[in-house]
């Protein structure tokens, strides 16, 4: 029996068993897996995203938006979260920092031989779960096995497409322009870290995971009588965390950017755990929060419409844009010293996204 609960080679081979495993562990754990006519379901050589839909008729000049991410996370379980979540989440709000509503995604999965098949169903739950928050099928995908001795764990791709009437570009920051923050940072990197190394901080930290279109879709909505967007540029802060987000979005865009330390929101727990173990908050991953660039005059509305939703609810604004010293950040302390908030030169928690 425990042998039958385990991913063998013959699950990747194209034959009953990798039948068995798409229809009794994968499909049946999944709520919406069509856009179009085929779908997941079909078990087709793809799958069609239909272009009748009403939300695809509000502008004929609409485009399509189309991002794709690996995931290598140790441990692929960990609170707040799992390895499934997280591949979800991340191209999910890829679309959604350049402004685009997700229309469908696809999944690919490559699994070790021995892996647990009880452990791969909870991961197509969270998936789902995930994609049911904000109305996204899963509508293609593919699974590969691989020697056990090649792979420590599973790796998940994801593809996801969306459509925006303008893309929100990251190198759209403009001199005067508020840098708002939509929540704690480095939650979690720091709550993959301590489960994986099994440190104890008397904390109950997580990670952030979440799907962030639903926060995101109201503010871009927030315009000028011009018809000038108030967001003029957006990013998600995953891998090189806020640092290196803050710091390709001033390069991009070549202005300044100027933040503050007392305005960063960072929980006591993440400030006294990477104060033990000589990390630095703005360079860890975090999976559910954007960096957004946003004209002054309506820098409120924006926060406001932020902290109405509950992944937006500790949104600050951290600093803002300047003139000076083009292409770099600045970070300024509650004592009024200055130093620059550097590029991220390696990986300080690898394997975390």
């Amino acid at each position: 029996m425990a042998r039958e609960n385990k991913i063998s080679m013959e699950h990747g081979a194209g034959g009953q068993q990798m039948q068995s495993l798409i229809g009794e562990t994968i499909l049946k754990n999944l709520t919406n897996t069509k856009a179009g006519s085929v779908g997941l379901d079909s078990l087709d050589d793809g799958a069609t995203i239909s272009l009748d839909r009403e939300f695809l008729n509000v502008n004929p000049a609409a485009e399509l938006v189309m991002t794709t991410d690996s995931h290598v996370v140790k441990p692929i379980f960990f609170p707040g979260g799992d390895i499934g979540k997280v591949a979800v989440c991340g191209a999910i709000n890829d679309l959604a920092v350049m402004g685009a509503k997700p229309l469908a995604i696809s999944s690919g999965m490559i699994i070790p031989e021995g892996f647990n098949i009880t452990d791969l169903e909870k991961i197509v739950k969270s998936m789902n779960s995930a994609l049911e928050e904000i109305g996204v099928p899963l509508i293609t995908g593919d699974t590969k096995t691989i020697e056990g001795t090649a792979l420590d764990s599973i790796i998940i791709n994801i593809a996801a497409i969306g459509l925006c009437d303008s893309p929100v570009r990251d190198c759209g920051l403009q001199v005067g322009d508020k840098i708002i923050i939509s929540g704690f940072i480095a939650d979690h990197g720091m709550a993959l870290l301590t489960k994986r190394e099994g440190f104890e901080f008397n904390s109950d930290l997580e990670s952030d995971t979440a799907p962030l279109w639903g926060m995101l879709e109201p503010i871009l909505s927030v315009s000028a009588e011009s018809g000038e967007r108030a967001v003029t540029a957006m990013k998600d802060p995953t891998r090189g965390g806020v640092a290196d987000s803050l710091n390709e979005m001033a390069q991009k865009s070549n202005v300044g950017i100027q933040i503050y330390e007392e305005k960063l929101p960072i929980r006591e727990a993440v400030i006294t755990s990477c104060e033990m173990l000589g990390l630095d908050p703005l360079e860890i991953a975090n999976e559910g929060k954007a960096v957004i660039g946003v004209r002054p005059e309506f820098a409120e509305e924006v926060l406001a419409l932020l902290k109405k939703h509950p992944y937006g609810k500790d949104a600050a604004v951290i600093g803002e844009v300047v003139a000076e010293k083009p292409g770099k950040v600045i970070l300024i302390s509650e004592l009024g010293s200055t130093r620059y908030v550097d590029v991220p030169t390696g990986d300080p928690i690898p394997r975390v996204c």
